[in-house]
């Protein structure tokens, strides 16, 4: 048979065409995803509240008598103990001030003693009538009046001998001293009692921070028995300017007994034991303490938690490896965490990295994600949050 150009032609082009044809490609291999486990166990919430530190005692060092400073008598920024000298004004003033009302009070107890013999005369020849009750009379007044002088000039002396002690100026507490406001040298005193120094007691030392309304409430409603034995199991932490915590733990001292109108806020006072004396007045830290513990609380990692206009969800990979997409009750984050209040049990496992790359109903390869350090340290927190049970049990 005669074939025709054209279709011997089609022929060969059709022929590679077919001899290409293969089976279709395999499905895709599921996404691998990593996972964590919703762990439930008890959960101490945290505050923090911004201050700054200040002395126990944050004592002004006064010049109280006029004079020309003498010496100083301490290094600057160094610790001194109550009763050492730390400057000393010039007493020469002072000196001479006494030693004349000394003199006044010699001179009156002499008048006085005439007076008081002159009275002593008097009197039996008054009885006898051989002198007029009028002598009598002048007699005892002057003895009145010389011993209201020797009063006087006792209190003169005293005033005296006091200005010459204030001369000497010593430390009233054990503290830190600063730096001196006036050199050697210097008129002090005059027309006001001018500060030399601060003298700041530093073991123990306080915080003072802003307390916010909402966050006093939260602790009023404790109670002070809850308060108190939470403080006693936590302690509170202070965290310094340098991001470390600070190797002591304080507890509450003292909260101020009005809000301030103008920023809504308390003042809160905590004392710290700085026995390293580390701690100085005014440097900025944050108290960081626990209000309350969530016993039995459901966590999930922060990275497995969608939100979308405010509702919450998780992408929970059931036991036969498929997604399903759980909207959860979201309470609080602590740290990197999330405290779920519903929506999840304990041990369901949660999607943490690869969630861009499902959707529900498919099935994905699980991995295990490496397990998150907690951001926020769980102090003196038993692993089955035994103490917190048994602190519940006896508050009720």
């Amino acid at each position: 048979m005669r074939s025709s150009p054209t279709l011997i032609y089609f022929l060969i082009l059709a022929a590679p065409v077919a001899c290409s044809k293969t089976e279709a490609p395999p499905p895709p291999a599921p996404p691998e995803v990593q996972v964590a486990e919703v762990v439930q166990k008890d959960m101490p919430i945290y505050i923090e509240l911004v201050g700054a530190t200040l002395g126990s005692q944050d004592v002004e060092i006064r010049a109280r008598v006029e004079g020309y400073l003498a010496s100083m008598n301490f290094t600057e920024g160094s610790f001194v103990k109550k009763g050492q000298l730390l400057y000393r004004i010039d007493p020469q003033e002072f000196q001479e001030a006494l030693a004349q009302a000394e003199g006044n009070v010699a001179t009156a107890r002499a008048r006085l003693e005439k007076t008081n013999n002159d009275v002593a005369r008097y009197k039996p020849l008054a009885a006898q009538q051989a002198i007029s009750q009028q002598e009598l009379d002048n007699a005892l007044s002057a003895q009145e009046a010389a011993k209201a002088q020797v009063a006087a000039y006792d209190a003169v002396v005293a005033k005296a001998k006091l200005d010459l002690a204030y001369t000497n100026i010593t430390a009233p507490v054990d503290g830190l001293i600063g730096t001196t406001q006036k050199k050697a040298g210097s008129l002090v005193g005059r027309g006001e009692n001018t500060l030399l120094n601060t003298i700041s007691q530093i073991n123990p030392i306080l915080f003072r921070c802003a307390i916010a309304e909402a966050e006093y409430l939260r602790l009023a409603r404790l109670g002070d028995r809850n308060r108190a034995a939470i403080e006693k199991e936590f302690g509170v932490e202070l965290i310094l300017a340098d991001g470390s915590v600070f190797n002591h733990k304080g507890r509450l001292d003292a909260v101020e007994r009005a809000v301030d109108p103008t920023t809504g806020t308390l003042t809160g006072q905590f004392i710290f034991p700085n026995p390293e004396r580390i701690l100085r007045p005014n440097q900025y830290g944050r108290a960081r303490f626990v209000t309350e513990v969530k016993e039995d609380a459901l966590l999930v990692p922060q990275r497995a938690m969608q939100e979308t206009q405010g509702l919450y969800s998780v992408m929970v990979v059931k036991p036969d490896a498929t997604v399903e997409q759980r909207m959860v009750k979201a309470d609080e984050r602590v740290g990197n965490l999330w405290l779920i209040k519903s929506g999840v049990k304990p041990g369901e496992k949660v999607i943490v990295d690869g969630i861009q790359k499902v959707r529900p109903g498919i099935q994905v390869n699980v991995k295990t994600a490496k397990p998150e350090a907690e951001t926020l340290p769980v102090a003196n927190m038993p692993p089955d949050g035994s103490k917190a049970k048994a602190r519940g049990a006896e508050a009720k």
